[in-house]
């Protein structure tokens, strides 16, 4: 393996969350070497070496993606230093968020009691706001239900391995 390459990699996903989701770059740096690194699970320490960022950068990054559940903590017997992977259902947890969506919606409808009977031009992102909301928590079930059954398929024909990474042929 190239590992600049791959560092490039991990680089390329930290400026896309950045991006596209105002994130810390280095959060994004630690789950795209996360999803590509081997041995899978890595130790705080082997990140910073990997990603050649200090320690502190590191567990910060961790600490985010371990609230947002992307990533899992284990620790081996006799180890005494925990590490870290990408949670097996990383892409599945981006959508089956119902509750992510709820609050959103709630957050547009607190709005739109904040601005009252102010105009329909000052109320309309409000108001498109909570029908969107509203949109995702009636449609994200069944597009993550969708995917569970896409995925299952892909697995049984041998296309995508299984959450241990066998692939069946």
């Amino acid at each position: 393996m190239d590992y600049e390459a791959e560092l490039a990699y991990a680089d390329e996903v930290g400026r896309h969350f950045a991006r596209q989701n105002g994130l810390p770059t280095m959060t994004g740096r630690v789950a795209g070497w996360l999803l590509i690194c081997d041995p899978p699970q890595q130790t705080i320490a082997e990140l910073g070496e990997a990603l050649r960022a200090s320690r502190t950068a590191v567990s910060g990054a961790v600490s985010m993606l371990e609230e947002w559940s992307w990533i899992q903590r284990s620790r081996a017997a006799g180890e005494r230093v925990d590490r870290v992977s990408i949670h097996s259902s990383i892409w599945l947890r981006m959508v089956d968020k119902p509750s992510a969506y709820t609050s959103l919606g709630a957050l547009a409808h607190q709005g739109l009691k904040v601005l009252g009977e102010a105009s329909p031009a000052r109320r309309a992102r409000l108001l498109e706001g909570a029908a969107f909301a509203e949109f995702l928590v009636e449609r994200m079930p069944a597009l993550a239900a969708e995917w569970r059954e896409r995925r299952d398929a892909l697995r049984a024909s041998g296309e995508l391995p299984d959450d241990t990474g066998t692939h069946r042929p």
